[in-house]
């Protein structure tokens, strides 16, 4: 079995499936990614539109910098809510629900003119996104093993992926060809395609019932869950990836858009195409994991994104792009990895785990939206990549405690 999933670059589960159940697996799969897609594309399509944003609005590149990733704040605190109230949620119900409400504050960034409405409406994005996905892998976890773990996890990361390439690439195209405004109204047409799909595809409205019997509560199990070393572990490096992430793909738009680059808000869009290898990697985590371990897997990733930033030191356009392409695909493999190790870690109570985790993960973008946004003021780019690098071999250092 493990040997097939090698082979095939599939996960073990969906390695072992019949062929019918594979078919039903690969369109379950198929199903998270595009919802991902839909739900995530506003998340970071907007920080191409910084530069244009900056200008538009009047403010410091640190000020819009935090105001666009304001939308972890909603994630953050959207996972916990989920978490805490999951058994009394109708799944089928809130998943298109969710991403039919997400439209609202979409559709309302287009007419604002306040940076403090501005950042508001993101946080509203925030909480919808955020709560249409954890609802969306629950439904999925109770209805199929495998979407449970490393397959659903690599699905919804490679969705994640796609939605970092085409929303950013949509966003200026938009923007520069027809208007600021009409970019938002673009995504909120893309967040009722997705409530349209999950309506159709998972259902209206959950007919099971709800375990609301009394137990240990999410409280509880937080608590229990933060005396486990390596699970505490892993949600020190989930603070740490977007942390990384959302800092080097927010301020990186700043760089590009000035000397010696220059480039033009619709070429930005187009840079980012870096993410198209990661598209094509992320999917194979799972097989590695099922090789190499949890542990090397992780390392090897780490190092792909610690060469990468040290390449945005260069002024040279073309290096400056692999750069990007590699701190990408190395902070996407790792992030699939992690997030498919914190469910086989935790020792009770899977989804409290996953909603400690996601909100780890979550405020490390605001977090570093917002420090490395006043170190990018005041110090500039190259101490900035600095402190990534940092922080980027500290989870390196931290993951020495995932095992195989």
């Amino acid at each position: 079995m493990a040997v097939t999933a090698q082979m095939t670059g599939l996960a073990p589960e969906l390695a072992e499936k019949t062929p019918e159940d594979r078919r039903m697996v690969i369109r379950r799969s198929t199903m998270i990614a595009l919802i991902a897609f839909l739900t995530l594309i506003d998340l970071f399509g907007s920080q191409a539109l910084l530069p244009t944003l900056v200008e538009t609005y009047g403010v410091s590149p640190a000020a819009m910098g935090f105001a666009v990733n304001a939308s972890t704040i909603g994630m953050a605190f959207a996972s916990l809510v989920v978490a805490i109230f999951a058994r009394r949620i109708d799944r089928k119900r809130g998943i298109w629900m969710c991403l039919a409400l997400l439209s609202i504050p979409t559709m309302l960034l287009a007419s604002t003119d306040d940076l403090t409405t501005f950042t508001l409406l993101r946080v509203a994005q925030g909480v919808f996104m955020s709560a249409a996905f954890t609802l969306t892998l629950t439904y999925l976890s109770e209805e199929c093993s495998l979407t449970a773990v490393g397959g659903a996890m690599a699905a919804y990361i490679t969705g994640n992926v796609a939605s970092n390439l085409l929303g950013r690439l949509l966003a200026s195209e938009i923007a520069g060809n027809f208007g600021l405004a009409e970019s938002f109204y673009g995504f909120a047409a893309l967040n009722l395609t997705g409530a349209v799909v999950a309506y159709f595809y998972i259902g209206a409205r959950d007919s099971r019932g709800h375990d609301t019997a009394d137990g240990p509560s999410v409280i509880e199990a937080w608590l229990d869950h933060l005396k486990n070393a390596k699970l505490v572990a892993m949600v020190g490096i989930g603070f740490i990836l977007l942390f990384v992430f959302v800092t080097t793909f927010t301020y990186a738009n700043f760089i590009l858009a000035q000397a010696p680059f220059d480039l033009p808000q619709t070429m930005i869009g187009v840079v980012y195409f870096v993410f198209a290898p990661a598209i094509l990697t992320t999917p194979l985590a799972a097989a590695s994991v099922a090789r190499y371990g949890a542990r090397a897997s992780f390392h090897g990733a780490i190092v792909v994104s610690l060469v990468g930033l040290v390449l945005l030191l260069t002024p040279v356009l073309a290096v400056f792009l692999l750069g990007l392409a590699l701190v990408g695909a190395g902070l996407f493999f790792a992030q699939s990895v992690a997030t498919g190790y914190v469910g086989r870690t935790a020792t009770h109570d899977q989804a409290a785990a996953n909603g400690l985790y996601l909100a780890s993960y979550y405020l490390g973008g605001i977090a570093g939206a917002f420090v490395i946004g006043q170190v990018f003021a005041t110090q500039g780019w190259t101490v900035a990549v600095v402190v990534l690098l940092a922080l980027t071999a500290l989870a390196w250092a931290l993951s020495l405690r995932m095992g195989r």
